[in-house]
């Protein structure tokens, strides 16, 4: 087993979960989705240690994913963090991290600074 935490990427664009997971693997081991409606499934047989999830996507969009893993005893106790393009980096300074009142990073952060809202997140 893996000391290493795992991460659930869930972005429905396949060119930012191929970067993300390139990127992110140096630090987590990361199952990458690109179909936010088998996050529930997904998340219940990854039992990934975080969550990121994008927040505009077509058919079920972050909200409505959050919303369903909250509401499963399996998987509402996993940290969660929303990737959105829609909050630049100052945005999300001037929001304290905060977006749509769940913690937040914006896709133009630098990738140290998205690992370390990550485990930020997964310390609480």
């Amino acid at each position: 087993m893996s000391a290493r935490k795992k991460a659930l990427l869930i972005d429905d664009d396949s060119a930012v979960t191929d970067y993300l997971q390139l990127k992110l693997g140096a630090t987590f081991d990361v199952v990458a989705l690109n179909d936010s409606t088998q996050a529930l499934s997904v998340a219940r047989r990854e039992r990934p240690d975080v969550i990121v999830c994008d927040i505009d996507m077509p058919a079920m969009d972050g909200g409505d994913v959050c919303r369903a893993l909250a509401d499963a005893a399996e998987t509402r106790d996993i940290p969660f963090l929303y990737l959105t393009s829609i909050v630049s980096r100052e945005e999300s300074d001037v929001l304290d991290g905060q977006i749509g009142g769940r913690p937040g990073v914006s896709k133009h952060a630098t990738i140290e600074d998205i690992v370390a809202r990550i485990q930020a997140v997964m310390a609480r």
